[in-house]
């Protein structure tokens, strides 16, 4: 990969299991963040584009094959989706790769779990049960969970293979019929994988994908009168407009808007296990994860010792392109690498120390948006290092005095998104971790993002809803009450 190959060219939308040009004619490049040069594009889809996918979506769900579809047959198909995109790993995971800048072995990771949502959903899809409810003498009363209808998915640029399966496999597996507006910085493997599942078998408008800007195709989208649901990750800005289209439609939605997720490690904690778990979930993607965990809070009596430890840590890490497979890569694009250097000089400006760093390897390309890891300490409380999400691989350590004050440090800023507590005591471990706000809490453990089986969502600034388990078919999914009088 350390050539370009020739440009790839715009496909155009994707709607009825068929690509047809974007209305507009326009298209958008896509730059390889490694190398910082375009080498692909999208079409620039717009109302027009969107309003054809949702009519798609419209029949397929409500007179097409896919709405004659059993939960049993919908769970096949999800399954055989689930195989063939095992079955292009590596076509998929170079394509991730050069469309995110992520290392190889991150990528092929992000592919394995693309094919692992469709995996558990396929088994799913036929598993999702009412219930009968006691009522007056005379009288059935069956629920049962039935589809929203036509669901809307704005997927981000971080991980947009893992997204395409996590935000689409539960609607399918319920019954939905999807429009996807994936992020224009990175969207190419959820294209491709909307081509395989026409490969196996899914109706026409099951899947439909209308590529563009966001103020346009996702404007569209988002605001659309005939969608029922929409689902929507990234910032909270955004989420703002998301959530306010969808109040003026009277419909629901799922928000999952970031994060400024804590470790917090008490002075018992095992620092063998520790240490590289933490490096690792604010370094993973380039820090541009949402759950990264770019909050180190540490007993002041251990400080030293860990930060110690971070220094030794982030000295071995190297930033570099896919192909040299290391630590991370850069980040997405020049306003991102613009936005993680203006932290580095707020900190500077601010006297805040860089006490770990690591660095960008020799000899990767010259254009590409390399930055190297750092972590910095002790981070005033107050500052925006501590208060703000950076987006990139940057680590923010502050000491705190006793468990009252870990907790309230760890509730100190307006997002709840994830957590880590590390100590060997399990008592307090478990008395901590259930007074921290946040979606999921890890203790001794840190998983960025959680896995698959796992219900994932904020509180807070960091959204609501749920995806992931089996939560995530409720979410898509709405409860209908049938009341039978038969004497």
């Amino acid at each position: 990969m350390n050539q370009l190959s020739p440009l790839m060219p715009a496909k155009g939308v994707f709607i009825n299991n068929a690509w047809r040009p974007a209305a507009s004619g326009r298209v958008v490049d896509v730059y390889a963040p490694a190398e910082g040069r375009v080498f692909a594009q999208i079409a620039a889809g717009t109302k027009p584009d969107v309003d054809a996918a949702v009519k798609a979506a419209r029949h397929a769900v409500e007179e097409g094959a896919w709405s004659r579809l059993t939960a049993t047959e919908r769970g096949r198909l999800l399954s055989k989706l689930a195989v063939a995109i095992a079955d292009h790993a590596e076509e998929l995971a170079k394509l991730e790769a050069r469309d995110t800048g992520k290392p190889m072995k991150q990528a092929r990771a992000d592919i394995a779990a693309a094919s692992r949502y469709f995996e558990f959903y396929g088994g799913a899809a036929d598993k999702l049960h009412g219930e009968t409810i006691p009522f007056l003498a005379g009288y059935f009363v069956p629920t049962e969970r039935v589809p929203h209808g036509v669901t809307a998915h704005i997927i981000p640029w971080n991980y947009p293979a893992q997204m395409f399966g996590r935000t689409i496999g539960p609607a399918l597996a319920v019954g939905n019929a999807t429009v996807i507006k994936p992020a224009e910085d990175a969207c190419l493997t959820p294209l491709r994988m909307a081509e395989l599942a026409a490969e196996v078998g899914f109706p026409d408008g099951a899947i439909n994908i209308v590529p563009g800007l966001g103020e346009e195709a996702g404007a569209a989208l988002s605001a659309h009168p005939d969608i029922d649901f929409i689902a929507f990750t990234g910032s909270p800005e955004v989420g703002i407009l998301i959530q306010t289209a969808a109040a003026k439609n009277h419909i629901g939605c799922t928000l999952e808007l970031g994060g400024k997720s804590p470790h917090v490690v008490f002075a018992d904690a095992d620092f063998d296990a520790a240490i590289p778990v933490i490096a690792n979930t604010v370094v993973q993607n380039a820090g541009q994860t949402c759950s990264a965990g770019s909050r180190l809070l540490v007993e002041r009596k251990v400080y030293e010792e860990v930060v110690s430890r971070l220094n030794a840590r982030f000295a071995s890490l190297r930033a570099g392109s896919p192909e040299m497979d290391l630590d991370l890569g850069p980040v997405i694009n020049a306003k991102q690498k613009e936005r993680v250097e203006g932290f580095f000089a707020t900190a500077a400006a601010d006297d805040v120390s860089v006490v770990a760093e690591g660095l960008v390897a020799e000899g990767v390309p010259a254009g590409g948006f390399y930055v190297p890891p750092r972590v910095y300490g002790p981070v005033p409380r107050t500052h925006m290092l501590a208060t703000q999400e950076v987006f990139g691989p940057v680590l923010a350590v502050l000491p705190f005095d006793d468990e009252a004050d870990a907790i309230a440090l760890a509730n100190g800023t307006e997002f709840g998104l994830m957590a880590g507590i590390w100590s060997t005591n399990a008592s307090r471990a478990i008395r901590v971790a259930r007074k921290v706000k946040a979606g999921q809490v890890y203790v001794n453990a840190y998983g960025a993002g959680g896995g698959i089986e796992l219900p994932f969502g904020g509180m807070k600034k960091s959204g609501h809803g749920r995806e992931k388990g089996f939560e995530a078919l409720y979410e898509f999914s709405t409860l209908k009450t049938l009341i039978i009088k038969h004497d």
